[in-house]
């Protein structure tokens, strides 16, 4: 079949920012035959591209003058069972939530603290997604991509990725190189739970949840993140904007003996991580507001487009907010969101 071709389309309908752009030309893969032959025509015409699944990590600053490839293969399989654990093969044009909310119903536990996170699944492994103390990383067990130059199929294995936090390989060196397929996650057929996160700890410990299922985990972190982050259905937005910044101990112990309130996690080879939220928030941009984009209400990770913002507006509150934090606190933010400024 010929590939699925949009021409001059507009992308507020893919993009959980809802930014009005408009792209060139989309291409709707819905297998990996029709990926293969998708970069033989962007090579072929040397047009530029860009891989977008559910268009929630994503910026647009201006009109897109190339090709999006729009990634839809979907389907789901179960491929081993053993005593303790199952692998699932799940290809990258499925929703996230979806696969969690499918994992979770099937009594398959890891995925839970990771609910409700926007986004289809062959996103997952670039950004290492993670939540309430769990990253992708913990149950994952490989991916299969494809090479954009030759079309080949490579398998990666959890060393192969290169994984860390809110990072991996297809990040760093082969940005660009390769296009996720397909993700196998190893999962616990056992009651396993993660509840050492403060916030969701305090929210089963009110709730009386002392031995609480795979599913009152899920239940739990859905309240949670509905309680303070906005639903880009209704209000335009790519979830957290910022990482939370990694310090060493030293710079860490500098600043709480000058701000005692300071909120911390330890993170590995001992350094710490800050919740950036709490540092723009203490920069006072909590709720703040500037024609069409602000600082959501409930939370301040959150950049928000309250009707009709152009990327090129949130970029400027996300440049004075990095500013005044580094002014503040010596602490250089950096952006989880993909920024498109080409």
């Amino acid at each position: 079949m010929p590939l699925k071709k949009l021409q001059n389309i507009s992308l507020k309908p893919y993009n959980t920012f809802g930014i009005d752009v408009k792209a060139k030309q989309m291409l709707i893969i819905q297998d990996i035959y029709e990926l293969s032959d998708a970069f033989e025509h962007i090579f072929a015409t040397g047009s530029p591209w860009l891989i977008l699944g559910g268009g929630s990590n994503v910026l647009f600053t201006k009109d897109y003058n190339g090709t999006i490839i729009k990634l839809s293969i979907k389907g789901t399989q179960v491929l081993e069972k053993t005593a303790g654990q199952v692998f699932i093969r799940v290809y990258c044009g499925e929703i996230w939530d979806d696969f969690v909310d499918f994992c979770v119903n099937n009594n398959w536990g890891g995925l839970e603290n990771l609910s409700l996170i926007p986004g289809n699944v062959g996103a997952g492994p670039i950004q290492n997604i993670g939540a309430y103390g769990k990253e992708l990383k913990d149950h994952f067990y490989s991916l299969e991509a494809m090479e954009v130059k030759s079309g080949t199929i490579r398998q990666f294995n959890e060393s192969d990725c290169a994984f860390d936090y809110r990072n991996s390989i297809f990040k760093t060196k082969l940005k660009d190189k390769y296009v996720i397929c397909s993700v196998i996650f190893k999962l616990d057929m056992t009651n396993k739970i993660e509840r050492s996160y403060k916030e969701l700890d305090e929210y089963l410990t009110k709730n009386d949840l002392a031995s609480p299922t795979i599913k009152d985990m899920r239940r739990a972190v859905i309240q949670i993140r509905k309680s303070k982050l906005p639903d880009p259905k209704h209000l335009g937005n790519a979830g957290s904007f910022f990482k939370n910044p990694v310090i060493s101990i030293q710079s860490f112990g500098e600043l709480k003996r000058k701000y005692p309130h300071l909120p911390a996690h330890k993170h590995k080879n001992g350094y710490m991580k800050i919740p950036a939220g709490w540092l723009i928030e203490q920069a006072g941009w909590k709720g703040y507001r500037k024609d069409d984009v602000g600082v959501y209400e409930k939370q301040a990770l959150v950049i928000v487009n309250y009707g009709n913002a152009k990327g090129s507006n949130v970029v400027d509150m996300v440049n004075k907010i990095t500013q005044s934090v580094y002014e503040r606190f010596g602490i250089k933010l950096e952006p989880e969101v993909n920024i498109i400024e080409s």
